[in-house]
C-alpha cells in the first residue's frame, strides 16, 4: 500500500516536473517574438482599453513584443476570423469579447468562424456591467407605463450587451420601449446629451466620464454586485428585480490547436497580471472589474454565455445577414 502510495505521488512529481519544463519551453519559444493581440474593435475603443494595458504586461512578463492590432468589422467577426485562420503557435491571440464569443453565432447568419470549434480559450480577464442611464429608475418604469412606445433607448449597436441588456430588461420591468441603434456608443452619448434619445444601455466604462461629470445620470448597474467605481449606484436587482444580471467580458483566446504547454504558459502569465495592483488600478477606475478564470473553468463559462446569450438574442428577435 504504502509502495503504491509513493508511487503515486513519484509519478505525480514526475508530471508536474515535466509540464514546469514543457511551460518553461514554451515560455523561452516566445521570448524575443512578435505576438500579435487582435483587438477585433477600433482603437479607443471598451474592448481596447483592456487590451493595451494586458499586451503591455504580458511583453514584459513574456520578454516578448506584444502588438495591437486593431481589425474592426462586422460585430468583431473580421478579428475573431483571422485568429482563426493564425498558426496555433501562440503568437497571434484575440482579445475576444461576449459579443464575439457568445452574441455573434446567434445574431449572425452566416458566421465565417466557430466559436467552440476555432479556438482555444485561454483566459477571462476582465468584466463590465451594464449601465442605465438617465431618469431615476422606478420614475423611468413608471413613465414607461404610462406612455408605451414612446421612449426610446439607445445602444452601441444591434446585438451589443447594452441593446439586449435593454430587451432583456423590457421583458423584466414588463415595458414597451423603442430601441435605436448606433454604430458605437460615442453617437449614441451624443444624443442621449442632446434629448435625441431619453434612455441608453451601454457598458458603465463607456458613460462612466459623463455620470462623473454630471452631464449624465446613472440608474444602476447590470451586474450583480455594486461597481467600486461608482459603489453608491445600485445594481438593478437591488432595485426590485431579482436575479437581474449581464455583464460584458473580455478573454483572451488562441486559435484552435494551440498546444497545452504554450496555452498553460499564456494562462499563466495572465493571471498574474489580472490579480496585480499594476493591472486593478488601470481598470478599476473606469469601471472595469480585473476577472481571472482559465483552463476548463474558462471554458464551460464561455458555453454557459453562449446559451445565456444565444436566448436573448432569439428572445429579441434580433438577427443580421
Amino acid at each position: 500500500m504504502q509502495r503504491r502510495q509513493f508511487l503515486r505521488i513519484a509519478t505525480a512529481a514526475t508530471s508536474a516536473g515535466l509540464l514546469a519544463k514543457t511551460q518553461s519551453a514554451s515560455a523561452q519559444s516566445l521570448a524575443g517574438r512578435q505576438i500579435r493581440l487582435i483587438v477585433p474593435f477600433p482603437a479607443g475603443g471598451p474592448t481596447d482599453i483592456v487590451a493595451r494595458p494586458l499586451a503591455q504586461m504580458l511583453a514584459d512578463a513574456l520578454k516578448a513584443t506584444v502588438v495591437i492590432d486593431n481589425r474592426a468589422g462586422a460585430g468583431g467577426s473580421i478579428g475573431a476570423e483571422a485568429v482563426t485562420r493564425s498558426a496555433p503557435d501562440g503568437q497571434t491571440l484575440l482579445m475576444g469579447t461576449v459579443g464575439t464569443q457568445a452574441i455573434n453565432p446567434a445574431l449572425y447568419r452566416k458566421l465565417p468562424y466557430d466559436t467552440i470549434r476555432g479556438f482555444t480559450p485561454v483566459a477571462l480577464v476582465a468584466l463590465a456591467p451594464v449601465a442605465v442611464v438617465v431618469h431615476h429608475l422606478a420614475e423611468l418604469v413608471a413613465l414607461a407605463k404610462r406612455t408605451p412606445g414612446k421612449l426610446n433607448y439607445g445602444s452601441a449597436g444591434a446585438g451589443t450587451p447594452g441593446h439586449l441588456t435593454g430587451e432583456m430588461f423590457k421583458a423584466a420591468a414588463a415595458i414597451d420601449i423603442q430601441h435605436v441603434p448606433y454604430k458605437g456608443s460615442a453617437p449614441a452619448i451624443i444624443d442621449l446629451l442632446g434629448g435625441q434619445i431619453q434612455i441608453m444601455f451601454d457598458p458603465l466604462q463607456s458613460v462612466l466620464s459623463n455620470v462623473q461629470g454630471g452631464r449624465l445620470r446613472a440608474l444602476a448597474i447590470s451586474s450583480k454586485t455594486r461597481s467600486v467605481a461608482l459603489p453608491d449606484l445600485p445594481t438593478i436587482a437591488e432595485s426590485g428585480y431579482d436575479g437581474f444580471e449581464t455583464t460584458a467580458w473580455w478573454g483572451v483566446f488562441g486559435p484552435a490547436g494551440l498546444t497545452k504547454a504554450t496555452t498553460a504558459t499564456l494562462a499563466g502569465e495572465i493571471e498574474r497580471i489580472v490579480r496585480s495592483d499594476g493591472f486593478r488600478s488601470r481598470l478599476e477606475p473606469l469601471g472595469v472589474i480585473p476577472t481571472m478564470i482559465g483552463g476548463d473553468a474558462f471554458a464551460s463559462f464561455e458555453q454557459s454565455e453562449l446559451a445565456k446569450w444565444g436566448k436573448a438574442v432569439r428572445d429579441a428577435g434580433v438577427r443580421i445577414d
